[in-house]
């Protein structure tokens, strides 16, 4: 895909973000709302701000004349989805368990998977109003209190409202990790004992959904092992936004870059770093 291809699709991509975003945090700011709490075959919540953010993603990135993986949405069998060489990779609703419990820290995720590697991210914060994006040439970049993006501004008009990713870090700060302080695997204190060992002092930071993701392409973070099952909506458009920020997301133990559109969706263990 051209260059010019991928501007205009993150341009969707954003949009899409954004007014699924604002059909979500209808639902959410609603204290009549219960949410409308149904259960997946592997027990996971689902809600209907899932359900509209879904349809709402869905029905401005068919514009696009693109392919479209969601988690909410139908799944085209391998033999379908291994003719794909460019697609969207949609989580909706990313965090619904921190969605009910009206924490916060939930996304919306759209990607632009091109053969098997994300090129395109978007990531948005509903809730706190802020926004993560990430293109090969642009670069990364992270705005702040934005809720909607109307059609007649361009992406410099965005542009110059954002800040450039990575953020400057203050001297000194200490190598931190993205890990659960509460619900840490033995691998993951593992990791965080060698990393001792390495730098000295280490802080523990946590967070929900593909924030933890953000959090590594910002410089809040310097590092997110994830030793525990995730699916590939749940990582690609994080990953998209880490890579252009010029962090890496491998396969654990490996340097081979995390890849997509596989027959089985379940990542394998992954670093970002």
């Amino acid at each position: 895909m051209e260059q010019n291809g991928l501007r205009s699709a993150l341009s969707v991509a954003i949009r899409a973000a954004l007014a699924a975003g604002r059909d979500i945090m209808e639902i959410y700011s609603d204290p009549q709302q219960d949410f409308g709490i149904e259960r997946k075959a592997d027990n996971s919540p689902l809600t209907l701000a899932d359900k509209a953010a879904h349809r709402r993603i869905a029905e401005m990135l068919q514009l696009t004349g693109l392919p479209i993986l969601s988690e909410e949405g139908s799944k085209a069998d391998y033999a379908t989805r291994s003719a794909w060489d460019a697609y969207w990779l949609v989580d909706p609703l990313d965090g619904t368990k921190e969605f009910i419990k009206r924490n916060g820290e939930f996304t919306v995720n759209i990607a632009l998977v091109l053969d098997t590697h994300p090129h395109v991210g978007v990531v948005y914060v509903p809730a706190r109003r802020v926004l993560y994006f990430g293109e090969p040439l642009l670069g990364a970049y992270k705005v702040t209190d934005i809720d909607s993006w109307d059609e007649l501004e361009r992406l410099p008009d965005l542009l110059s409202q954002a800040q450039r990713l990575p953020l400057p870090q203050p001297e000194g700060k200490p190598y931190t990790i993205v890990a659960s302080r509460s619900h840490m695997s033995p691998e993951t204190e593992q990791f965080i004992e060698e990393a001792r060992k390495e730098h000295g002092q280490v802080e523990t930071v946590s967070s929900g959904s593909s924030l933890k993701l953000c959090l590594v392409a910002e410089g809040t973070a310097d590092a997110y092992p994830r030793f525990a099952p995730t699916m590939e909506w749940d990582t690609a458009a994080g990953h998209a936004v880490v890579a252009c920020a010029g962090r890496w997301v491998y396969e654990a133990g490996t340097t081979t870059p995390l890849k997509y559109n596989k027959e089985d969706l379940h990542n394998p263990w992954f670093l970002v770093c």
